[in-house]
């Protein structure tokens, strides 16, 4: 899904807050496993979060994107980096912390994924250690026919970007549409994004299936709230 835009992918956020994210997060290791000392990052992709983690923690990822973890890698040499689907992976090991962040987990699209993803993530949290999750909208919330658009205006690099929220049943769909603007040219290109619209029920039956105590913080690290499933020591 970010085969075009991954090159791009800091440019384009670059109005996420990742340090004050990663402060809450390891606000919320301190309160629930202070003994914390390995970490798992799920979806990691250009492994920003993991450098500010790193730190503080025995820090490793995974991602589904080869392009995402040539990033990281550049980013974070020496850092083992795994490339892996969420829902099947076995690293061989487990965790004080396994997390899947900035929503990510929604690219699972269905409750049945979610499940599975839940599962493979949970055989790798130790005995004691916790499972974050950063949910993002559930049905209710999501909202359709709202037109969004980013921008980047810099002297070698300008992007706009822009979708429209749509919904097919409990998937959200936005249709990407990019042009990029390099000394080089104009490049014009666009992706498709679904997101998995899944309930507060769906998380909680999926913790549950993996053997996890679950709680919620309202807000977590980007504001969207996190799942702090622990799994009993």
């Amino acid at each position: 899904m970010y085969r075009r835009s991954v090159k791009y992918y800091d440019d384009l956020y670059h109005f996420k807050d990742y340090a004050t994210g990663v402060e809450r997060l390891v606000a919320t290791i301190n309160s629930h496993n202070p003994s914390a000392r390995s970490f798992l990052d799920v979806a990691c992709g250009t492994g920003k979060h993991l450098e500010l983690l790193r730190p503080r923690f025995d820090v490793e990822g995974l991602d589904i994107e080869p392009e995402f973890l040539k990033q990281a890698r550049r980013r974070l040499p020496g850092i083992a980096l795994h490339q892996g689907d969420m829902r099947q992976f076995d690293l061989g090991r487990t965790f004080d912390v396994v997390a899947c962040l900035f929503s990510s987990i929604t690219y699972l699209k269905t409750p049945e994924n979610l499940r599975q993803g839940v599962l493979t993530l949970a055989r790798h949290v130790a005995p004691g250690g916790l499972l974050l999750i950063d949910p993002l909208y559930p049905p209710e919330s999501y909202w359709e026919g709202r037109v969004t658009m980013n921008t980047l205006d810099r002297p070698d690099l300008k992007i706009a970007w822009m979708y429209v929220s749509e919904r097919e049943d409990r998937v959200a769909k936005h249709h990407q549409h990019f042009l990029v603007g390099t000394p080089d040219g104009i490049e014009v290109f666009d992706e498709i994004h679904e997101l998995g619209l899944f309930t507060d029920s769906d998380y909680r039956d999926a913790f549950a299936a993996a053997g996890l105590d679950t709680s919620y913080d309202d807000i977590g690290p980007m504001n969207r709230g996190l799942y702090i499933a622990k799994r009993p020591a």
